[in-house]
Formats: C-alpha cells, sequence, structure tokens
C-alpha cells in the first residue's frame, strides 16, 4: 500500500481500535502513539485486541497535553516507527482516535498514487491567517512558553507579560520561516524523512519546544525546507469555532459529512454509533473521484457560528446574555410606546385597538401591577402581572414579551409614573416607535382632589423624571423612532400626529374614515398650570396653555371627529 496512517490517541480507544482494524484490515499500516496518561491496563487490552494484524504497530508513548510540544513528540515516533518498519509506505497520513474515514481507503490510495510527490499540509504564514484565536500570533514565535496555558494560566500570562514588558524575545533560528497550519497533514515519505533526518532537528526541536502550540508549526514550517510541491490544505475535515475549538460531529451531521468529499474528518463523537456504523461499511460503494472539498460545507459551518454568536433578534441566550451587544436586535420587533395619550384621551387603549388592529396594553410598568391587555394576569410566555417579579428586570420582561408575542405589533402606555428603568432600552431599540406628549402627567393632578400642596410636590417630582426620559430620547445615542410633541402643540392640532401615528402602525391599511378618540374635558387647565406657577412651582413640559378656562384651540370632546388613515 501505498499510504500509512499515524493515530494520536488519548480517549475513547474503542473507537480508535475500530478505525485502526478499517485501516489494516484494507492493507494499511497503522501506528499508534497512546497517551500514557492512559492507564496500563487500557492500553494493554487496546494491543490485544489488535494483535491479530500484523501491519499495527504501537511506538514509544509520551504524556501529551495540548499546546505543548509532547504532541509533536508524539508524532515524530509514531513517524519514525512507520518509516523504519514499513518501507512501501508512500504517503504518511496523520489522525488522531477520534477520526473517521468518510471515503472508501482505495479512493485514497488512488488519489495519492496519482500525486506521489505532494504533500498535502496547511502551511501558511501569520501574516496571512485569520484563524489565530488567543492573542497571540507570531509572537508565538518570539517569545518563550515554558507554562501550561491550561493548567497554568496565571504563571502562562504573567511570563508572556514579563517579556513583552522588557522586551525579551527568542531568535528564529535561521533559515526558518514559521508557518501555521492544521495538525493532521499527509506528508510524502522523502518530505518527512528528510524532517525527521534533519541535522539540525535537535536546534529546532529545542527552538519549537517553547513555541506556543508547536502542533501547528512544526512540520508545517519544516516542510517548506524540503517539500519540492506543497497543496496548502489538509484532506481531514477538520471545523473549529470561533473561540477556536473544534467542531463535534454527531448522527445528524451524516448527510452533511458526505458532501464534504473529504477522505478523514474529524472530531466524531465516540457515541455516533450511526456514523461509524455507515462510514466503516462503505468499501462496495462505487468509487467518486471529486475533489476534497470542505468549502461545500462552509456556508453552513458559518452560519451556526453566527447563529451561536449572534443568535435570532430579541433572543437572549446563555451564551450571549452577559455580553452587552451580542443580543443581535435588542427586540423581536417593532412595537410601539404611547405617552402622555391615556391621559389625555378617554379610554385611549380601546380606541387604539379597534382603529389599529394591534394587541394595545395599558402601564405594563405601573408601579402596582402590570396592566396587560384585556386585564389579564398572566400573557404570552407566561408573564405575570406582578411588579415585583416584573421589576426584578424590567428590561428582560419587555424583550421577552416582545419575542413571546412575535408577528403581533404590541402597544403600550408609559409614563413618569412608571418604572423607568427600560428608558434607555426602549430609546436605543430601533424597533420601538416612541410617540410623547410631554407634560400630559398633570391632567390626572389636575382632575384629583388631592390637597394643591401635595399636587404641587407631585408634579414637582413627575417633571423632573419626564425631563431626565426625554433627555434620553433625545440621546445621540437614541435609534427609535421618537416623536414629541408639547401638550400644548398636540391639543391645538391633534388629528396630525395621531394620523402620522396609525399611518406608521398601519402602513399597509387602505385609506378609511376613523371616529377620533375623545379628549378629556380641559377646561381650566391653564389655571391649573397658573396655580402651580403661583405655589413655586415652573411647568415647562405643558407648553404654553392661557390662563383663562380652555385651551388656545377648544375641543369639543361630545362631537366624534373622523380623520382619514392612509
Amino acid at each position: 500500500m501505498s499510504v500509512g496512517f499515524i493515530m494520536l490517541c488519548h480517549t475513547a480507544l474503542h473507537r480508535a481500535e475500530q478505525i485502526a482494524w478499517h485501516w489494516a484490515s484494507q492493507g494499511c499500516p497503522v501506528v499508534i502513539h497512546v497517551d500514557s496518561a492512559v492507564g496500563r491496563a487500557r492500553f494493554e487490552q487496546m494491543r490485544k485486541r489488535l494483535s491479530g494484524l500484523d501491519n499495527i504497530r504501537f511506538c514509544r508513548r509520551h504524556r501529551c497535553e495540548w499546546g505543548t510540544f509532547s504532541l509533536v513528540q508524539a508524532m515524530q515516533a509514531a513517524s519514525e516507527m512507520m518509516l523504519a518498519e514499513f518501507p512501501q509506505v508512500r504517503h504518511v497520513y496523520a489522525a488522531s482516535g477520534s477520526c473517521l474515514p468518510l471515503r472508501p481507503i482505495s479512493e485514497l490510495v488512488d488519489y495519492l498514487a496519482e500525486r506521489p510527490r505532494t504533500d498535502f499540509i496547511e502551511s501558511v504564514t501569520t501574516a496571512d491567517v485569520a484563524w489565530t484565536v488567543g492573542g497571540i500570533s507570531f509572537e508565538r514565535f518570539t517569545l518563550s512558553f515554558p507554562f501550561s496555558w491550561r493548567r497554568q494560566r496565571w504563571l502562562f500570562d504573567r511570563y508572556v507579560d514579563l517579556q513583552r514588558r522588557f522586551g525579551m524575545h527568542r531568535e528564529i533560528p535561521r533559515g526558518l520561516v514559521p508557518h501555521l497550519g492544521s495538525q493532521w497533514w499527509c506528508l510524502t515519505r522523502q518530505t518527512l524523512s528528510a524532517i525527521l533526518n534533519d541535522p539540525e532537528r535537535k536546534i529546532y526541536d529545542r527552538y519549537f519546544s517553547r513555541v506556543w502550540i508547536p502542533d501547528e508549526s512544526y512540520f508545517q514550517t519544516l516542510a517548506r525546507l524540503y517539500s519540492t510541491k506543497i497543496e496548502s490544505r489538509a484532506l481531514t475535515l477538520a471545523k473549529f469555532d470561533f473561540q477556536g475549538k473544534p467542531h463535534v460531529f454527531y448522527d445528524d451531521h451524516l448527510q452533511l459529512l458526505r458532501r464534504s468529499d473529504c477522505f478523514v474528518a474529524r472530531k466524531i463523537w465516540p457515541q455516533a454509533d450511526r456514523l461509524y456504523r455507515h462510514f466503516l461499511l462503505r468499501e462496495g460503494d462505487a468509487k467518486t473521484r471529486a475533489e476534497p472539498n470542505p468549502g461545500k460545507i462552509d456556508r453552513l459551518f458559518a452560519k451556526a457560528v453566527e447563529r451561536r454568536t449572534r443568535g435570532r433578534a430579541g433572543l437572549y441566550m446563555q451564551s450571549r446574555f452577559p455580553n452587552p451587544g451580542w443580543e443581535n436586535g435588542k427586540t423581536a420587533g417593532p412595537y410601539s410606546v404611547f405617552e402622555g395619550f391615556a391621559e389625555l384621551f378617554e379610554d385611549f387603549d380601546s380606541w387604539l385597538t379597534k382603529t389599529a388592529g394591534t394587541r394595545v396594553h395599558g402601564h405594563l410598568y405601573a408601579p402596582d401591577r402590570v396592566e396587560f391587555a384585556g386585564g389579564d394576569k398572566i400573557y404570552n410566555g407566561a408573564l405575570s402581572d406582578s411588579a415585583a417579579i416584573r421589576d426584578y428586570n424590567p428590561c428582560a420582561f419587555l424583550t421577552s414579551l416582545i419575542w413571546n408575542t412575535r408577528g403581533e405589533r404590541q402597544c403600550f402606555q408609559f409614563g413618569p409614573r412608571d418604572n423607568q428603568e427600560i428608558t434607555w432600552l426602549i430609546a436605543s431599540d430601533p424597533n420601538a416607535q416612541i410617540s410623547v406628549i410631554t407634560g400630559a402627567w398633570a391632567v390626572p393632578l389636575f382632575h384629583s382632589n388631592a390637597n394643591f400642596s401635595d399636587i404641587r410636590r407631585r408634579a414637582a417630582e413627575l417633571q423632573r423624571i419626564e425631563t431626565e426620559h426625554l433627555e434620553a430620547l433625545r440621546s445621540p445615542h437614541a435609534k427609535a423612532r421618537i416623536r414629541i410633541w408639547d401638550m400644548a402643540e398636540f391639543v391645538a392640532a391633534p388629528m396630525g400626529p395621531l394620523q402620522l401615528i396609525m399611518d406608521e402602525i398601519t402602513p399597509s391599511a387602505l385609506r378609511r374614515p376613523v371616529v377620533a378618540p375623545r379628549m378629556v374635558d380641559l377646561s381650566g387647565f391653564g389655571q391649573f398650570l397658573q396655580n402651580l406657577r403661583n405655589q413655586g412651582m415652573q411647568p415647562t413640559l405643558m407648553g404654553d396653555f392661557p390662563a383663562d378656562d380652555a385651551p388656545q384651540t377648544p375641543v369639543n370632546r361630545h362631537r366624534q371627529r373622523p380623520f382619514l388613515v392612509k
């Protein structure tokens, strides 16, 4: 046979036995390296089970740890035994115990026989690599890394900082140009033997023993010295997520793996029985000369990474929730916030429900309870009308409501009497449509029968709260569609603003006359504001109301005035 396999095994040895038996029974020599961390009894059991095949060998064992030179030593030991004991091998294929052949071995043999001088190893310079994760790129070759990144993270980070602070660096051996790539390569006998028998090998080994993650750079760099023809790609399908961790393939990835046309895939879940049964029994299938092309499934992996990192708009998940800005949209759909309308118009919620055909709530953030539409106590997604539960996380309450009702526009009332914690959420949310009548909160005070000293104190407090709220809405960071009218301006001509709001909520609605909402009685409101001034409180948000018995443009609250909605 023209190809031999070296296997690095750490866990799930029963699966590694299956793969080794599969390759060896097809006439391909296999040299296995078993991590010395594996118990002696389990190792001997594996050797006994594979003893029936005379083309399987076990090389000297090393204790392997991710990111250290021990992985290179394991590959060197296995490669040396392969070259020494199987002189008929022309290509050496590096694999792990979690690899799985995806195509019949005869196809791989034919493919390599047609390319007898080609080395398949991903080998690119650090300047051309966009997938290094962890903040260290070219420095992995110029700094020293004697500490384990996984077991001694604090020492690892402190020593890197120390070297950077004092400008410490190591010289790269003369003649070497550092390259990076996947450690799952397939090299020709000529190239691999030249690397292992290089007279400068001790110098190279000593240098790479302090390089970070040397199994991704040792053979990738040295192959450039000796190879006559490099295909800078791997024949093994290995996908990594945005954190640099390998994707694990499960049974439901069967069709995905078949589409890749790669010869081998890693990393396979040890319990993926369906994958192992399917691919290890395909030797009788019709041959295909398809070129290995993992790019066929790159689009699906890119979508999976985007879904994991960005998620769906308005859906907050454990993997993204602690990270501000990772929510891919603050809410799941458009919604409308009305401030001051319920105070200025009688039964405004019912009017808006009938006119716009949307779900209209009362004050969702009222201090005593959540005013769901229809007076419901429990709403979509088991949202409770309890103010205490809502106030545990007011922003999450709103995002949950919009997510649970996506596809149906939600409208609700808001004002200075409500919990103000959602101000910046709605102000910065492009899905929000916020319509504000400033100072309308004074209308309930005007109609109340409270002591005027209490009214003045309450009015001053509400005006302060609404002023702060308006500052957020007018901030350059606000992304919502915001319209603000002072109360006098709105009362003077209410039809224009109402029609503007309705056009945005129902843009596709046919033109039809709609009965306008009925405005509350404002007779004497101007004098009420003047009384507040006389008592030392300066109302500034209501606009210019004359101190007589009516607004500047009297509104006949007993007459229903139709207007046209586009």
